[in-house]
């Protein structure tokens, strides 16, 4: 299976998380590969609307790039939505960061699994607003 196709059905198993917890969720298509800034998943419940950039990997750390952080902040703030990070390291399970979790380099931003464990929010947190 491609990178991509993992990552695809990465975002389809944070939409159908939502959907059975009484959100709506859908995954917004081209995500990255547009021209404008985007997210990966857009969920909201009528109280809360989120953005979320979506990613999985296998290495105990996971970067972002700055134009991919910058981009998340940007679309967030003009639909009017909380941007948050979801990544799922390989063999655990999903974590919600606030982009004030990420760790700044010199050239990008990156979240290891143990701050991801420390700092991040599991679904039923993040969903439960605490």
């Amino acid at each position: 299976m491609s990178t991509k196709s993992k990552g695809i059905n990465a975002e389809r198993e944070l939409i159908h998380l939502f959907w059975q917890n009484n959100w709506v969720a859908v995954r917004v298509a081209g995500s990255g590969s547009s021209q404008y800034p985007s997210c990966d998943v857009l969920a909201s419940n009528a109280q809360r609307s989120l953005a979320i950039e979506a990613k999985l990997t296998k290495d105990p750390k996971k970067y972002f790039s700055k134009q991919e952080i910058s981009d998340l902040r940007l679309f967030a703030e003009k639909f009017g939505a909380e941007p948050w990070i979801a990544v799922k390291f390989k063999r655990d399970n999903w974590y919600f960061l606030k982009l004030g979790d990420l760790e700044q380099t010199i050239n990008n931003f990156v979240i290891s699994n143990q701050s991801a464990k420390e700092k991040g929010l599991c679904f039923d947190k993040l969903i439960s607003g605490l």
